[in-house]
């Protein structure tokens, strides 16, 4: 176990050094990584969020740093930095509030059309912009290669297996060739935060530290086939036009894409869910395949993925007893 004491010690130190000696530290969140993010808040009310990130563990940081800059001289809204001491895995960052889209939406249902047109055009102006070119390319061998989790942890006695990746492969690989754009990954309604007003500016954006290069469908298909929350149908049908109309894509091309790039991303998710509680015993995530399942299951159903649709066959649906039996390891 690692020593918290310790750890507490050092975050304390660094912010003292940032100006925050005595503030009050409250957790704020974490995610399936091992980052966890604290809300640290002076006696008068000023406040930011500490990222803790161990070195040791996490080794996303510098990745932060250039992409927050980055997309931040594009005017867009990642939270500010403030101060960063990297070799200790802390950061300092504007606290962009509390209003992420999934719990605003919750709230407020009729304003989902309005904050998913604010977050389509973030990724409209996102791509009018080449990425760094540091990033790794999301290539369809890698893309095919993050699918394994399939075998490995969701249904390792499936007959599916190789030639999934290996259908996912060529399928990826036959899609009509578009500009890579930065694809910031983890693009849904959790990370994201109504900061106030309408437009690309009006969204704060969070985790996307593991951003890469790649394909301009594939942040819109995360955004919209959301393992958190069901966006609705017109909803979603009416962003990928919102999109297309304002990017000139061919319509055609980029609905293939978009349903190939949404399988391999739920194929993954579920790979993902299914190895944070067999290894990590994170089981929160668990409820959530049923939604994941049903967005693989829609993006399947586009007539040009016969090959792939078949290929996937052999997987079992994530219902309640197999679900259990992931949880029970």
């Amino acid at each position: 176990m690692p020593d918290q004491s310790a750890r507490s010690a050092v975050i304390q130190a660094f912010i003292a050094r940032c100006g925050w000696a005595n503030s009050r530290i409250a957790p704020l969140a974490g995610d399936a990584s091992n980052r966890r993010y604290l809300r640290v808040k002076r006696a008068d009310g000023t406040g930011c969020v500490l990222m803790d990130a161990p070195p040791e563990k996490d080794t996303a940081m510098g990745a932060f740093i250039t992409l927050t800059e980055h997309l931040r001289r594009m005017g867009l809204r990642p939270p500010a930095l403030i101060a960063a001491d990297t070799a200790s895995g802390l950061l300092l960052l504007e606290d962009l509030g509390d209003a992420l889209f999934g719990r605003l939406l919750a709230a407020q249902p009729e304003l989902e059309e309005d904050r998913y047109a604010d977050a389509t055009d973030v990724l409209v102006a996102l791509h009018r912009t080449p990425p760094p070119k540091s990033l790794q390319r999301f290539t369809p061998q890698v893309m095919a290669e993050l699918t394994s989790l399939i075998s490995a942890w969701y249904a390792p006695e499936s007959r599916a297996g190789a030639a999934l990746q290996d259908s996912l492969r060529t399928t990826l690989e036959g899609l009509a060739p578009m500009q890579d754009v930065l694809i910031l990954r983890d693009y849904h309604a959790d990370n994201l935060i109504w900061l106030g007003g309408h437009g690309p500016d009006a969204v704060g954006l969070l985790d996307y530290q593991d951003a890469v290069a790649g394909h301009p469908a594939y942040d819109l298909v995360s955004l919209l086939k959301d393992a958190r929350r069901d966006v609705s149908p017109a909803v979603e049908d009416a962003m990928v036009t919102r999109f297309l109309k304002a990017t000139g894509h061919d319509p055609a091309e980029f609905r293939r894409a978009y349903a190939a790039l949404g399988a391999q991303r739920n194929l993954r998710i579920l790979g993902v869910f299914a190895r944070l509680s067999k290894r990590d015993g994170k089981h929160g995530y668990l409820p959530l395949m049923p939604r994941v399942w049903d967005h693989l299951q829609a993006c399947l159903a586009h007539p040009d993925l016969s090959t792939l649709r078949k290929a996937a066959e052999g997987l079992p649906a994530p219902t309640p007893d197999y679900i259990a039996q992931l949880e029970a390891g």
